[in-house]
């Protein structure tokens, strides 16, 4: 009689260790949301179902300018990010193979590995240093400061996409007389275009909800989203937070599936 093979699914308690697992990570999140249409104040004593909330967070105009804040800073970073990332994937997928090539892949992957806080600290002494001697003290501190955080989350997609691609195509091209560039615009860049929306909306969501980097580079009066929320946490938690949290998630959710169908494999 035949072994059957090893599968960690038939190890003893592996069902309830992972329902354990799964209540743990999604039980708090259900909550969430479902206080979010909690008729009274309260984020632990269910009165009811109200759509009150959410209302009332959108007429607060301090939630209202973190928003558009945020949507201003998490566009411009994936923008930048995105068309950096693609630049660096094409630049270490579309060449030959040379020493120095895997340090230069850890560099760009480099926010991935550094804890948060030591690239928020880092970019606080050296935005500090130029505040100091220029004196501005705009949005554009935040922006550059994501957009050097998202580079990894659009690169790899990108990267990828490119690693998994056919050449073929690319080498009639140039055969074919086509120029880089023409090779680039009309052959390479169409087959890559899922992997840049993909690497794109993960790096909008990532800007979006980052707390630690934009704690440490924003300014006076510059509060995100998710800044503005933490303050309110300290302050007097309201059950806005929670309608605020689930419009986020939402949107997540969303710009993950959306990315889940751009990468997912086709015949």
């Amino acid at each position: 009689m035949a072994e059957r093979a090893f599968s960690v699914s038939r190890l003893p308690g592996f069902g309830a260790v992972a329902i354990t697992v799964l209540v743990l990570l999604y039980l708090p999140i259900v909550l969430l949301v479902l206080f979010a249409f909690n008729a009274g104040p309260s984020p632990a004593v269910w009165e009811g179902f109200s759509l009150q909330w959410f209302p009332r967070a959108w007429a607060n105009e301090q939630v209202k300018d973190a928003t558009i804040r945020s949507l201003i800073i998490a566009t411009a970073a994936a923008v930048i990010s995105t068309s950096v990332a693609v630049l660096a994937a094409l630049g270490t997928t579309r060449r030959k193979r040379t020493g120095g090539q895997t340090f230069v892949y850890l560099m760009i992957n480099q926010p991935l590995m550094v804890p948060e806080i030591v690239t928020a600290v880092a970019l606080l002494i050296l935005f500090g240093f130029i505040k100091v001697a220029t004196g501005y003290q705009g949005l554009g501190y935040l922006i550059i400061a994501h957009s050097a955080f998202c580079i990894p989350f659009a690169y790899l997609p990108i990267r990828a996409r490119l690693e998994g691609m056919d050449v073929t195509l690319e080498t009639a091209a140039s055969d074919l007389y086509a120029t880089p560039w023409q090779t680039f615009r009309h052959v390479t860049l169409p087959m890559l275009a899922p992997a840049i929306i993909a690497g794109f909306m993960l790096a909008f969501i990532t800007s979006l909800d980052d707390v630690i980097i934009s704690l440490f580079v924003k300014s006076a009066g510059q509060d995100t989203l998710p800044t503005y929320m933490l303050g309110q946490i300290r302050r007097n938690f309201t059950v806005e937070v929670n309608a605020i949290s689930t419009l986020l998630l939402g949107l997540t959710v969303v710009m993950l599936t959306g990315f889940f169908l751009l990468t997912r494999n086709k015949d």
